[in-house]
């Protein structure tokens, strides 16, 4: 379709975006942390914890020389966390290899930590106009629906044919406003579910408006039920103060603070071999956290110590106030369990 990219820059022109937070720069921090932060993640959400981050470090610079823990505590509720500690060593990366400043082309933007072709592609675009296509969920949905694109898009095969289409409708200018086109076109009109094809200034010529194929493509990807797992957590509270550890820094919730999880045996044991107590344990409600690849069925297990008890701890644990819960790095189920359970007698408000 030669006149694809045209009349995608014309609908841009009077029904795109073109006010959000990390618009209308040339700044490559910016576009970068934007981009990043909006992977698997809707504009809503994102748009406040931008500002905050922003607030936080407002230059390379400043990311790179904030601790670790600092950046997942901006994090913290985002989900997705391998993104913050990503965006942590990419910004090491740069200061230390680039000499601070973000490297220019597409190329040389996806060897950093964290980031993707099309990642690299839209950065480079916005930043420094290169010509450069991206294939983002939302530019997959509209290929697909357009060309009649069969297959699971995330599918090598299906994949490659759709890397190639992309790069053939590039426009010879104006390629950050065509990138941002293609964006909002699949954020906004051409959506899951059902599109708003009367607002798409592609549907004369939309293979699925006019086979009725809308809400077929493009396919789904093959179902699989999630496994179902189970994690027993300790929420220990002793006066005003609960007891966290800190997670390594892979794996689910890596690098953010979590509760004391139990493994293999019981949890009157594992309290005595972990911290040399004994004290009475309250298993309370269990709370169910659905992750992209399976399903955590989370057990609490409450345990309230006297003021005066000196648990043996770890290296990683802390005692931390109640009080500063909100200002603490935590994973999103944690939180919610910390909100019911964090002070004695938490269990009567959350039945």
């Amino acid at each position: 379709m030669a006149t694809f990219a045209p009349r995608l820059l014309d609908w841009h022109r009077h029904s795109g975006r073109h006010d959000l937070p990390w618009q209308n720069t040339r700044d490559p921090y910016r576009i970068w942390l934007s981009e990043i932060m909006l992977q698997q993640t809707q504009v809503d959400t994102v748009i406040p914890y931008y500002a905050r981050f922003l607030a936080a470090f407002p230059d390379l610079a400043a990311l790179a020389a904030a601790p670790m823990e600092a950046v997942m505590a901006l994090w913290s509720g985002l989900g997705y966390y391998a993104r913050a500690r990503n965006l942590h060593a990419c910004a090491r990366t740069i200061m230390a290899e680039h000499g601070g400043r973000f490297p220019a082309t597409a190329a040389e933007i996806a060897t950093l930590p964290g980031i993707g072709r099309s990642t690299a592609a839209a950065i480079a675009a916005f930043s420094q106009g290169e010509r450069a296509a991206i294939l983002d969920g939302n530019v997959k949905r509209v290929l697909c629906r357009v060309f009649g694109i069969e297959g699971f898009p995330g599918s090598l095969p299906v994949e490659k044919q759709l890397w190639a289409l992309a790069e053939s409708l590039l426009p010879a200018a104006r390629i950050g406003d065509y990138i941002q086109a293609q964006m909002d076109l699949g954020a906004t009109v051409c959506v899951r579910g059902t599109p708003r094809c009367a607002a798409c200034p592609l549907s004369d010529d939309c293979v699925a408006q006019r086979t009725g194929r809308e809400r077929e493509l493009p396919a789904a990807r093959p179902r699989k039920r999630p496994p179902l797992r189970q994690a027993r957590l300790a929420i220990i509270r002793r006066g005003a103060h609960v007891l966290l550890e800190q997670r390594p820094p892979k794996g689910i919730w890596g690098g953010l603070l979590g509760l004391p999880e139990v493994e293999g045996e019981s949890v009157a044991d594992w309290l005595m071999t972990r911290f040399g107590v004994c004290a009475d344990i309250i298993a309370a409600e269990p709370l169910r956290h659905t992750f992209t690849h399976f399903v955590l069925d989370i057990h609490p297990q409450l345990v309230d110590l006297p003021v005066d008890t000196a648990a043996q701890l770890g290296a990683a644990q802390q005692w931390v106030p109640v009080g500063t819960l909100a200002d603490q790095a935590l994973p999103a189920p944690v939180r919610t369990l910390l909100s019911r359970y964090a002070t004695p007698g938490g269990v009567s408000r959350s039945r």
